[in-house]
């Protein structure tokens, strides 16, 4: 079940609650599209192309080796689930992360991952 922390506002974490089902399952679903975006290689490559600096779709597209019709199509699912931001300049579109929060849960995946990939190691050595 979902719960409000009050130390941290409206953040919904696992506990007790007195919410309904309904809200539940929108939450839910909230999450698996946040999940889903996150989901594509190519869209975790933008999202750490964009750590430091704004980006057209051009420049993403040349960093990245991408063709500039595939960045386009990723930064829009990304922006669809308000993970990047678009910043008209004239001719050029820019693109920013929304959340900075999002590359922080990137971080904190990858160490999970790289936790895994060592014990994975590990137990390969210890049958060997």
């Amino acid at each position: 079940m979902l719960g409000v922390n009050k130390d941290m506002g409206n953040f919904i974490y696992p506990g007790k609650t007195n919410m309904n089902a309904q809200l539940l399952h929108e939450i839910d679903e909230l999450h698996a599209q946040l999940c889903d975006a996150l989901a594509d290689p190519k869209r975790i490559a933008l999202l750490y192309a964009l750590r430091d600096e704004a980006a057209t779709v051009n420049h993403l597209a040349e960093m990245l080796g991408l063709p500039q019709a595939t960045v386009s199509r990723h930064l829009k699912v990304l922006r669809e689930r308000w993970l990047v931001d678009a910043r008209r300049d004239g001719m050029n579109v820019y693109y920013t992360v929304h959340n900075e929060k999002i590359l922080q849960a990137l971080d904190l995946l990858r160490q999970v991952l790289n936790e895994n990939l060592t014990r994975s190691a590990t137990l390969a050595q210890a049958i060997a």
